[in-house]
């Protein structure tokens, strides 16, 4: 009988939990950073737009970005903050890109590939119900950027 009253009281609570719309996230900047040896250091800038009626406060941050289904990037951060409700803030993650996930790309574009497929996942630490997780994926077509062979 415990149990079922438990299990009811849990229930109870997950559905009091207010509808959060997700939070509407932009790479603002990107900048270099000092490296160790071979791998590439830079300062992801994210613009982050929190479209709902509660304030987000956060205590550190992670971002890890795939190109064509590997691993590209990786970084975290301890920053803190506060994104205002119906507001924005920018906030700065340092990636490191490896010599090796940097070579393996390399060997994409000599393939000649127009496209590439590009996946963003991170999330904002807020405690234990105040986690907000962000993804973004999408195409990047380089012969658009690049101009096709003979239009350039």
């Amino acid at each position: 009988m415990a149990v079922i009253a438990m299990a009811l009281a849990l229930m109870a609570g997950c559905a009091s939990l207010p509808y959060r719309d997700p939070l509407d996230i932009d790479v603002a900047g990107i900048e270099a950073l000092p490296g160790e040896g071979m791998e590439l250091r830079l300062a992801v800038k994210l613009r982050i737009q929190n479209p709902n009626d509660s304030a987000i406060d956060y205590r550190g941050a992670a971002l890890q970005l795939e190109l064509n289904g590997r691993r590209l990037a990786s970084g975290v951060s301890d920053v803190a903050g506060t994104v205002p409700r119906y507001g924005e803030s920018v906030v700065t993650i340092p990636v490191t890109v490896s010599a090796l996930d940097m070579a393996r790309q390399i060997a994409l574009l000599g393939e000649g590939r127009p496209d590439w497929r590009y996946r963003v996942e991170g999330k904002l630490e807020g405690g234990l119900f105040g986690t907000r997780r962000f993804g973004d994926s999408g195409t990047l077509d380089l012969s658009r950027q690049l101009g096709a062979p003979g239009e350039r």
